[in-house]
């Protein structure tokens, strides 16, 4: 499994903001700024392994993509949920291995990828989109993730011309979820979870009245915010963005 084969993905770091995800093929390169670097020359040895561009001769480190890598990296048609957002979300939603969710605004597929990441090998993760440019990009996405056995993407509007029943968790990524929570509560199995992600402080209040109206229990709202440190000797302080 920590052999690279063609076709493979990897992360390719040279320095901490300077990384690639790529998809090593035989007989093909990657140029750089600091030089090529040959595929031949990376497949069949392990992740973990160093490697030396041409002509140059620079240090790159292969490693091995976290789901969180093909996040940041994937192609994107609308703003995408991070790896914080989307680890609150397991979390708090409690899926994982065997679990069946449907997922309302797929966007670009970054928590379509993570979700279905996590329900494998025996779940599954029905998507829904009513943008077709955005289904388009997430579908490259999930195929780029390798996810197509437990991940279904495809149009339907959740209001309307979508219908499932017993799920263990329906989330919410829509411009108004408020409209959308009666019928996601008859998607849900009994204690089932329902999860919206909104920007803004009003949709959430029209959304958590709502989930109060329809007798949703244990009811809470998160704001995450994750800050990074800068480690230098003497000089160890918070980054002036979070």
């Amino acid at each position: 499994m920590n052999i690279i084969k063609d076709s493979d993905y990897i992360l390719l770091m040279y320095d901490v903001k300077r990384k690639w995800l790529l998809k090593v093929q035989q007989g093909e390169n990657f140029s750089t700024h600091k030089g090529i670097v040959d595929y031949d020359d990376i497949i069949g040895k392990q992740y973990g392994t160093c490697i030396f561009t041409k002509p140059q001769g620079f240090k790159m480190r292969v490693f091995k993509p976290l789901p969180s890598d093909f996040i940041i990296k994937m192609g994107r048609t609308t703003q995408i949920l991070y790896p914080e957002d989307c680890g609150l979300i397991l979390m708090y939603t409690g899926i994982g291995p065997g679990s069946f969710a449907l997922e309302a605004g797929t966007g670009s597929g970054a928590l379509t990828c993570i979700l279905g990441n996590y329900v494998r090998p025996n779940g599954h993760i029905y998507s829904y989109d009513i943008r077709e440019k955005s289904l388009k990009q997430a579908r490259k996405n999930i195929q780029k993730a390798h996810l197509e056995d437990v991940v279904s993407i495809e149009y339907g509007d959740i209001l309307k011309d979508v219908e499932h029943h017993d799920l263990d968790a329906v989330v919410l990524d829509l411009a108004t979820p408020w409209l959308a929570v009666k019928k996601a509560k008859s998607f849900l199995k009994l204690s089932g979870i329902l999860c919206s992600f909104s920007p803004t402080i009003e949709q959430v209040k029209k959304t958590v009245v709502t989930l109060e109206e329809e007798d949703f229990y244990d009811i809470n709202t998160f704001e995450l915010i994750k800050r990074k440190i800068i480690v230098k000797e003497n000089a160890t302080r918070p980054t002036t963005r979070m």
